[in-house]
């Protein structure tokens, strides 16, 4: 449990971080140039952040609803389907801020630039909405994933690492501002997307355990190794670091092999070429 509330509580502390740094993007800009106009904007932007949060929690009551319909082998099939997604979704975002995460100030300024130049409020507040509804569409997906995986949990339990991590992210976005020239924006970002990354491959290792558990996919073999005199992966610190990381005490061929071929896209991914952006976020 104690492993869940800190999957929960990180996911939830990455992306509502992120959430409120493009929020905090869009205010601050609108609070310097938007002059006579700036109450009009901040009233378009809030509808948005609130659309945008609205949409994300559609997502998340459609997903339920889906799985509502589902029952025996085809939940389990559905759960997975969703892990194995929730690892790509990850995978897909770290390596879309690896290359282009530079822009990401320049090109909401740039936005909110012409929409109050032209006095278009719907489009400051789609791009408040849609800026906000990814990141809380990407949160559904990633806290479903979690979820799905987990052996065991409770509501109560989910509801206090979903506070935990909201509060953590507006403590973090805080520190970093007040802190701004010790510890910038790009640090939290690179630090975060290791995390995501080792996040991501647990995802899928549990995803590909539960397939194996169902023989849709063949073990290739039985344990390779035995490490758990040293970590077991099964609960305490072994079952924190599993969920964490992917890691396994009782690796099978099969497990050993998506594993290996994963951090090696990750690394042929992060090592391709990026975007060449001059101004990084703050």
């Amino acid at each position: 449990m104690t492993a869940l509330f800190g999957q929960v509580a990180f996911v939830v502390w990455r992306e509502s971080t992120e959430a409120i740094l493009v929020v905090g993007i869009l205010q601050g800009w609108l609070a310097h140039h938007a002059g006579a106009k700036v109450a009009t904007a901040r009233r378009f932007l809030w509808a948005g952040v609130a659309a945008g949060l609205g949409g994300a929690l559609l997502l998340a009551g459609a997903i339920l609803f889906l799985e509502t319909l589902l029952d025996g082998e085809r939940a389990d099939y559905f759960q997975i389907g969703m892990a194995a997604l929730a690892a790509l979704l990850i995978l897909q975002m770290v390596i879309w801020m690896h290359r282009q995460g530079r822009g990401l100030k320049p090109d909401l300024e740039r936005g909110a630039e012409r929409a109050v130049t032209a006095g278009n409020w719907v489009g400051l507040f789609l791009l408040a909405a849609i800026a906000v509804m990814r990141e809380g569409s990407e949160t559904v997906v990633f806290l479903y994933g979690v979820l799905a995986s987990a052996r065991q949990t409770t509501l109560p339990a989910t509801l206090a690492a979903v506070a935990a991590g909201f509060a953590t992210a507006a403590a973090s976005y805080w520190l970093i501002h007040v802190a701004a020239k010790r510890f910038p924006w790009t640090v939290f970002f690179r630090v975060s997307e290791v995390l995501l990354l080792f996040l991501a491959g647990s995802l899928l290792m549990t995803a590909l355990d539960r397939a194996i558990g169902l023989e849709l996919v063949p073990p290739l073999s039985g344990a390779i190794w035995d490490t758990s005199w040293l970590l077991d992966d099964t609960g305490g610190l072994g079952g924190l670091v599993a969920n964490m990381t992917g890691y396994r005490a009782r690796p099978e061929l099969a497990t050993i092999l998506a594993y290996a071929i994963y951090w090696i896209a990750v690394l042929a991914l992060l090592r391709s070429p990026r975007k060449h952006r001059t101004q990084a976020c703050p």
